[in-house]
């Protein structure tokens, strides 16, 4: 397989639920902070915004009306990105109400977690139950599960899914690499991950931390897709506090170094097989 022939789909994480102005000044916290920095992102080579948002105070929420604002806010200045909202276990309750509350909302790929694990402070809880009401709203209205992998296990999960009619293949995956409590960030485990996927998937890969650019260099290598963004990593070198635009561009260098052609999101919406 030639790794180089499909273009590279790059997706930021701008906000996730855990950078803090404190941590990074660079985290875009506000509706307008959001906004601007995805057209940014948008104009620099990423193709995907993968959407947080955060409440007046600056904690992760699920609130549609949040969502509704940026998604309004970026058809307004016809940005053109493909949006994907987060259902996160973080953005407060752990219902299907709560966390798929968004998915009526017009955009075309939403995050959905298949299985459990551990954050740093937290744990990431999905029944198969929370699960499978996820998905079911997500087909509803059109819009794409992007499976959210932490462990291998969930992989397997989804494959049952599959099995069980809940999801609809050809699926597209985010190996999330190097969250302390799931599976660590190396060559090999990620090797494994990408192998065990089933057959006509696609996927993306997230590196987590100073995982961040073996993971993603290894993505591309392998015929894969990148996220980046503050969501995943707030440094950009060791003492060096990264911007989502300074994170975006260094994939755009290591992708072109690398042979691999940056795809515009109309590029990645064939590449997705959005509708």
């Amino acid at each position: 397989m030639d790794y180089r022939k499909e273009k590279l789909i790059i997706t930021v994480a701008l906000t996730g639920n855990v950078p803090t102005k404190e941590m990074n000044p660079h985290t875009p916290i506000t509706i307008e902070e959001i906004v601007d920095d995805i057209i940014r992102c948008r104009e620099v080579g990423a193709s995907v915004a993968h959407i947080h948002v955060r409440d007046e105070e600056g904690k992760p929420t699920c609130d549609r009306e949040l969502y509704k604002r940026v998604l309004d806010e970026l058809k307004k200045r016809d940005c053109g990105i493909i949006t994907q909202l987060s259902t996160g276990a973080r953005g407060g309750g752990n219902t299907t109400e709560w966390r798929g509350q968004m998915l009526d909302l017009n955009a075309e790929m939403a995050s959905l977690s298949t299985g459990s694990s551990n954050f740093t402070t937290q744990v990431n809880a999905n029944s198969f139950e929370l699960i499978e009401e996820l998905a079911s709203k997500m087909y509803e209205n059109n819009i794409k599960p992007e499976i959210e992998v932490f462990d291998l296990g969930m992989i397997d999960n989804a494959k049952y899914l599959v099995k069980k009619g809940v999801l609809k293949p050809p699926l597209q995956f985010n190996l999330v690499m190097n969250v302390r409590g799931s599976v660590s960030g190396t060559p090999r485990n990620l090797l494994h991950m990408v192998e065990s996927l089933p057959e006509s998937s696609t996927f993306t890969v997230s590196g987590i931390g100073p995982s961040q650019l073996p993971m993603l260099t290894m993505s591309i290598l392998l015929g894969g897709h990148t996220r980046t963004g503050l969501e995943d990593t707030i440094l950009y070198d060791k003492g060096v506090l990264a911007t989502n635009v300074m994170l975006i561009e260094r994939v755009v260098r290591i992708a072109k170094e690398l042979g691999r052609e940056i795809a515009t999101p109309d590029e990645a919406r064939d590449i997705l097989g959005l509708k």
